[in-house]
């Protein structure tokens, strides 16, 4: 994900110059506890690295993933509800592998076919938290 809006900073109250950069994590919540689930899915399931919290936020809980690009943190809240609405989009290449592959670890995904130019399905977390994964259609 590159910037495209750059602010000059030549407009009234524009302050300076910036640019955005792309995200650097997405947090998700969890119950207190959840770390095995989170651990099972984000690591066994999708493949990425366990990343070691620094101390000061290792002490709340919750863990932190890494891979192919993408950064995931789910901390822990105390009226811990998934988020079933919202959610990150997740680009994949391969997406029906990654389906098979959730599917065939009894995770259920759903497929739709509403956003125009993208294969995209949508799953669970295993704690709740809605995900959506997607590859962009061959043209």
């Amino acid at each position: 994900m590159t910037a495209e809006n750059t602010t000059t900073g030549s407009g009234p109250g524009s302050g300076p110059a910036f640019a955005l950069g792309g995200l650097h994590h997405v947090q998700l919540s969890i119950p207190a506890g959840g770390e095995d689930a989170c651990r099972a899915f984000w690591g066994d399931v999708l493949g990425l690295a366990e990343v070691e919290k620094p101390p000061v936020l290792a002490a709340r809980g919750g863990c932190w993933f890494r891979g192919g690009g993408i950064e995931v943190h789910l901390g822990v809240e105390e009226d811990f509800r998934p988020a079933r609405r919202a959610h990150p989009g997740i680009l994949v290449t391969g997406i029906r592998a990654l389906a098979e592959r959730l599917e065939s670890r009894g995770t259920a995904v759903t497929w739709d076919d509403g956003f125009p130019g993208y294969t995209r399905f949508h799953t669970s977390d295993g704690l709740g938290n809605r995900l959506e994964f997607l590859e962009p259609a061959p043209r």
